[in-house]
């Protein structure tokens, strides 16, 4: 049977092949798990079971190999990839997940190996075996002679991105920061304020048996408890919400769009910030909504027609290209710049696996380019906020130390002042940080600029 087989009626022979398929072919985890499940083919707990397996492996990725690397007597990168994978699903199942009988992780995991990889059934039934007589003696790096590398090894972090984290936290903190990237985020909504009100959609999930509760700084959110199908949600169809982290829907309430301005949303897809613009313009008023790809237009577009959006428009825009720029100023315009997805890596595990630094200075001096673009949108005395879901100050803190020496007619404007209730997530020099340690939101940035 080929490993990269179109469906499967077995979790972990499923979960195998979409990780094979995203070490080889790169794609997204929740688009391929998505796919998988739309086929049927998985029934009752194996529907969970799927994608906690995909994920899980994804995230736990770095601690996996650092165990097997113990176990196994050569380097694992002269595995087979399929041999690989089934060590890690097993692995997994043995080191994380108490629910899964020992015997069954180990005799499941053989069986698929018999399956894809029969030469290495005996390798993997003689790894994992080895490991549960071996769990309580495997050694990790010292923190204390090599802080970076022991945080890699015990939360699954590359360890050049735990350096990053260490040059801007303490240790304890940068810690904590590595093993809340490494956890199942939560699932967070935003109510649709044009439709009903969070209270409402509240008292809809609670008559409805869905367990959820108000998030602490978005007006507009709500944490839902356990594992949803989306489109199954009270509401869903009717437009009462949609799926945004409470650190993306404060970008929006930063920017604090007023009825009836004229507002740019550069980079918009899929539309979860336009859509909420929208909500706060109150559907009155001039949105544009752009992005650099015209297949991802539609999207945003179906996003605002189930929210009963009105003013917005879309449009394809180049920010790299001048030409293709709307034509006139704009009251207010949002730049959630293309970034390392750094602080979203607990939602798209196989990102972290991929980057490099040299990605984040690539990605920085584009930024740098679009945010000069972006300014030039700005009528005089408009606002712009540039943000980003990275955790990279070279994305964040110096793009924008880098355009405020270049713009003199900008300033950055100190949220401090202008959101007192939200003091805890800004910085000293008054830009929004927020932390999946400190805050249980994704890892955003968003600074406030203004035209004179």
């Amino acid at each position: 049977m080929s490993a990269l087989a179109p469906s499967t009626a077995n979790p972990r022979q499923a979960a195998c092949q979409v990780l094979l398929r995203i070490a080889k072919e790169g794609g997204f985890a929740d688009r391929l798990i998505d796919h998988e499940l739309e086929k049927g083919h998985l029934i009752g707990p194996d529907r969970g079971l799927f994608p906690e397996l995909v994920f899980g492996v994804l995230r736990r990725r770095g601690s996996l190999d650092h165990i097997l690397a113990q176990l196994v007597d050569k380097p694992l990168d002269t595995l087979q990839p399929q041999a690989l994978t089934i060590l890690r699903l097993g692995l997994y199942q043995l080191a994380y997940l108490d629910r899964i009988p020992e015997s069954a992780a180990v005799n499941e995991s053989v069986n698929l190996a018999r399956e894809t990889v029969p030469r290495a059934g005996g390798l993997i039934n003689a790894v994992l075996r080895n490991y549960l007589r071996r769990k309580d003696g495997l050694t990790f790096p010292d923190p204390a002679a090599n802080p970076a590398a022991s945080i890699a090894a015990r939360h699954s972090q590359p360890e050049w991105l735990v350096a990053q984290w260490l040059g801007q936290l303490d240790f304890p903190e940068a810690e904590a920061l590595a093993e809340a990237s490494s956890r199942q985020p939560p699932l967070t909504l935003r109510a649709n304020t044009l439709r009903t009100t969070r209270d409402e959609l509240l008292r809809l999930f609670t008559e409805s048996g869905v367990s959820a509760v108000p998030c602490c700084h978005s007006p507009h959110g709500i944490q839902v408890e356990g594992r949803h199908q989306i489109p199954t949600l009270p509401g869903y169809r009717e437009g009462l919400f949609c799926v945004q982290d409470e650190a993306s829907q404060m970008v929006a309430l930063f920017l604090a769009p007023q009825p009836g301005e004229r507002v740019l949303d550069c980079c918009a897809a899929p539309g979860g910030k336009a859509t909420h613009l929208a909500q706060l313009l109150a559907n009155r008023g001039e949105l544009l909504a752009t992005d650099i790809s015209r297949t991802k237009l539609p999207v945003i577009r179906e996003a605002a027609q189930r929210l009963g959006i009105d003013c917005l428009a879309v449009a394809t825009v180049d920010l790299h290209r001048p030409e293709t720029f709307p034509t006139g100023g704009f009251d207010r315009v949002l730049l959630d710049a293309p970034c390392s997805g750094l602080g979203v890596i607990r939602r798209n595990p196989e990102a972290k696996w991929r980057l490099t630094p040299d990605d984040i200075q690539r990605l920085a001096a584009a930024q740098k380019a679009m945010c000069a673009n972006a300014a030039t949108m700005v009528k005089n005395g408009g606002i712009l906020v540039y943000s980003t879901c990275s955790t990279s100050r070279e994305e964040n803190e110096q793009v924008v130390q880098d355009f405020l020496s270049r713009h003199p007619d900008y300033v950055l404007e100190d949220l401090n002042g202008l959101f007192p209730d939200h003091r805890e997530l800004f910085t000293a020099e008054g830009m929004f940080r927020a932390w999946p340690h400190r805050h249980n939101m994704d890892g955003f940035f968003a600074a406030r600029l203004r035209k004179l």
